[in-house]
């Protein structure tokens, strides 16, 4: 759980667990983040073979002839890049966009940087290459886009609204995304502010119900419970995220506060919970207590953010 997001958190000098240990790290981190957004490349998060991706995905678009390409032929033409956030949207994908392109051998030109906000109906972006080039990527680098920057749209409003309401713990997205696209779901959660959580199954040791009732635990990580018993009895046998499923309302503030009275100075340990966080429950459920909000709502069911490709014309014959 090394994000941005995470750092942010324990840059905060909060440890809720140990009190006496309280800012032991701030400034170290504080560096790092400071490092970090100094050089404000999200692509640098992106692991070494994320452009086979990029290939993959072009390939499936065009896994034969390209009629339309050979008819418009290799002209230069120009596109501009035009997206409608409304109110606004935060830009994200822009990695996978340009190298798209790149691929195809064009040219972009931003005119927003990856994070950045926009409003209604601005050009985002300039391409410059063969027409039937910038044709061939179109859809590819818009579809990816689009999702991308929904995604972190919806993320950096979940956040918002959770600090809003006075919550300083770690918002995290959930392991719940689309196969073979979770590279760029959970990239746009770490541009829209928020920690990815886990990115797949090697990622943590999280023991669910189904594995403890089938198998029972002895070591544990992160481990779900469903009661403030099998929760003292997790962090009792050395769990460092405990998850509590099935406790809601009133119960969850209760419990959370209660675990973390009982084992302050004792254990270390952050309480998790993922228990259908909505935007209307949202406010209930951000209680300090509760170090991570971990929510699908900022992935699933996510408006795509708009976006249009317009090809310069400059004869009657051409469109696009």
């Amino acid at each position: 759980m090394g994000s941005p997001a995470y750092i942010e958190w324990m840059a905060s000098g909060k440890d809720q667990m140990n009190p006496a240990r309280s800012g032991e790290w701030v400034a170290p981190v504080l560096y790092v983040l400071l490092l970090a957004r100094n050089q404000n490349s999200y692509e640098h998060l992106l692991p070494p073979s994320w452009k086979s991706q990029v290939t993959a995905w072009l390939a499936e678009d065009t896994p034969s002839f390209d009629y339309a390409g050979y008819v418009v032929g290799e002209v230069e033409r120009e596109a501009s890049l035009y997206g409608n956030g409304d109110p606004l949207a935060v830009l994200a994908g822009s990695p996978f966009f340009t190298e798209v392109f790149t691929q195809l051998g064009c040219q972009v030109e931003w005119h927003y940087k990856e994070g950045d906000t926009f409003g209604p109906l601005r050009t985002v972006a300039t391409v410059k290459g063969k027409v039937r080039n910038l044709l061939l990527g179109e859809r590819v680098a818009v579809n990816i886009l689009a999702r991308c920057s929904g995604i972190a749209t919806q993320s950096k409003k979940i956040k918002d609204l959770a600090r809003g309401y006075g919550y300083n713990g770690i918002i995290a997205g959930t392991r719940q995304t689309t196969p073979g696209f979770r590279l760029v779901e959970k990239y746009g959660m770490l541009v829209g502010g928020i920690d990815p959580n886990r990115h797949d199954l090697s990622s943590m040791i999280m023991l669910q119900n189904n594995h403890i009732w089938s198998f029972g635990f002895s070591l544990l990580l992160d481990v779900q419970v469903g009661s403030e018993a099998e929760a003292n009895e997790a962090i009792d046998a050395g769990a460092d995220i405990v998850m509590l499923n099935l406790i809601d309302g009133e119960e969850l503030a209760s419990v959370a506060r209660k675990l973390k009275r009982k084992w302050r100075g004792k254990r270390n340990f952050l309480l998790e919970t993922s228990e259908y966080i909505t935007e209307a429950n949202l406010q209930a459920k951000a209680i300090n207590e509760i170090d991570i909000l971990s929510t699908s709502i900022v992935h699933q069911n996510v408006p795509h953010i708009h976006f249009s490709f317009g090809i310069q014309i400059l004869e009657p014959y051409m469109f696009a």
